[in-house]
């Protein structure tokens, strides 16, 4: 497993952010019996920069917690039966690692958010960690059932390495 992760907000969190966000991306996985070493980037930035990103991508002029950008387009979430046939541009040609995607998250939103939700910014880290991972695997919370799928994955996974609520 690669994780690339770079750390571009002026603000540090107080917590050991790349033990956390390890942690999870081994739990999810796991979890999802992902049959391939992975490869996934994570970028930890401000408001600022999130909300740039935010509005280039996803035309939405305002920061949010996590941005996920996947690499993969399942057909059905999490099903890696095809990947070799389907995503071979996906294999990191020199390490052969399935690479997964890339995760944003605001380190402003971690504190924020954990503090709005009364829980510490170690489980919130690793919410959005866990939320982001999902959607990498072709997860979606549009619909009332999809986003109930999701509740459920995330919390298995974070109850999983001891970040329950």
């Amino acid at each position: 497993m690669t994780i690339q992760m770079d750390y571009e907000a002026e603000k540090k969190l107080e917590i050991p952010c790349e033990e956390i966000i390890r942690d999870i991306i081994s739990a999810a996985l796991d979890y999802e019996q992902c049959p391939y070493e992975a490869e996934i980037n994570v970028v930890l930035t401000d408001n600022p920069g999130i909300r740039q990103v935010n509005r280039e991508y996803r035309q939405i002029d305002a920061p949010t917690d996590v941005l996920s950008f996947p690499m993969l387009e399942y057909v059905t979430p999490s099903d890696f039966s095809q990947a070799e046939d389907m995503f071979a541009d996906c294999f990191n040609p020199e390490s052969g690692e399935l690479m997964l995607g890339d995760i944003m998250i605001s380190v402003d939103k971690v504190t924020e958010q954990a503090e709005k939700y009364g829980h510490s910014q170690k489980r919130e880290l690793a919410f959005l960690v866990a939320h982001s991972m999902l959607h990498l695997f072709g997860y979606d919370h549009m619909e009332d059932a999809q986003r109930l799928v999701m509740e459920q994955k995330q919390n298995e996974i974070l109850e999983s390495r001891g970040y329950a609520r």
